[in-house]
């Protein structure tokens, strides 16, 4: 990874067309939580271990407020669920036409 730093640059505003976050895999569990423990040693402020049904992911901001997030491979979208449902957690069913909406704007 490569970082330039531009200080004549206005700063960042969240909003549609930028980045949210920039993610980084973990291929397991166990590295998952080697880093999880390393961000904790150097005391990087985290969201905590999020479990997202299809891969636990952990985020945390470097010192000008870049969002990174570490996600797992594993479990991995079709360990527990025929193909019709993929892609549709339930914790989003709800809210879907809201979702769907703001998409659209």
């Amino acid at each position: 990874m490569h970082i330039e730093e531009h200080k004549d640059l206005p700063v960042g505003r969240a909003g549609r067309g930028s980045v949210h976050h920039v993610a980084f895999r973990a291929k397991t569990v166990e590295e998952y939580e080697q880093w999880s423990d390393k961000l904790r040693a150097l005391d990087f402020q985290t969201s905590g271990e999020v479990d997202l049904f299809y891969f636990r992911s952990i985020y945390f901001r470097e010192p000008n407020g870049i969002l990174y997030g570490l996600a797992t491979d594993e479990p991995g979208f079709t360990s527990d669920e025929p193909l019709e449902t993929l892609g549709k957690p339930p914790f989003s069913q709800g809210k879907r036409v809201r979702i769907e909406r703001s998409l659209s704007l």
